[in-house]
């Protein structure tokens, strides 16, 4: 993955063979813990989701690298090798609590830049006419495209009627049922409709 100051992401991941990764509601919370010391240091979070087999991070990067706390010399760390250690480290917990081995999640975590026209990918509507894809105006589109789809995954995939019901997605601090310290509502209104 290489990431740009200032550009906004859509990180995702699943888990091996589309298994589950999140076992019971500590496992979301300690998730959700990771991402608060591993993600947050490099961006500003504007949507997040976690599904029982996947999830998903809607991100402004603003630093590429930061020092690392805790380490007797200052080291720099990578928000990729944050990201790398996020999973390994949720893996290690899971494979001890499960009595597992290996891999929890796919090879390589996905990260689609949303905002710059030149390397985002263009999303495809569906119409009775056919397929098309919607080009007009991408740097604002795709990120209200992406935003909704991360808070509709429970409802597709049927955990849910609504996505503020879903008790591991940002849905619930959009809405003020939540006062959540991972997204940053200021930020995520430069970019989408709330």
């Amino acid at each position: 993955m290489i990431f740009e100051k200032g550009n906004l992401y859509h990180i995702y991941n699943q888990g091996n063979n589309r298994q589950k990764i999140f076992f019971n509601e500590k496992n979301y919370h300690f998730f959700i813990r990771k991402i608060g010391f591993y993600i947050l240091p490099y961006t500003d979070i504007l949507a997040w989701c976690l599904m029982p087999n996947h999830f998903h991070l809607m991100v402004l990067v603003n630093e590429i690298e930061v020092n690392t706390p805790g380490f007797t010399q200052s080291e720099t760390r990578s928000i990729n090798d944050s990201i790398g250690i996020m999973l390994r480290t949720y893996t290690r917990a899971i494979n001890k609590q499960e009595g597992f081995s290996g891999s929890l999640f796919r090879k390589e975590t996905k990260a689609e830049c949303l905002n710059n026209p030149i390397k985002q990918r263009p999303y495809f509507l569906k119409n009775n006419l056919g397929t098309n894809i919607k080009i007009s105006n991408p740097e604002n589109q795709y990120p209200q495209v992406c935003f909704d789809y991360i808070h509709q995954n429970p409802v597709k995939a049927n955990l849910v009627i609504n996505e503020f019901d879903w008790e591991f997605s940002s849905a619930k601090d959009y809405v003020g049922l939540r006062n959540g310290k991972l997204i940053n509502k200021e930020i995520a209104k430069e970019y989408i409709i709330i």
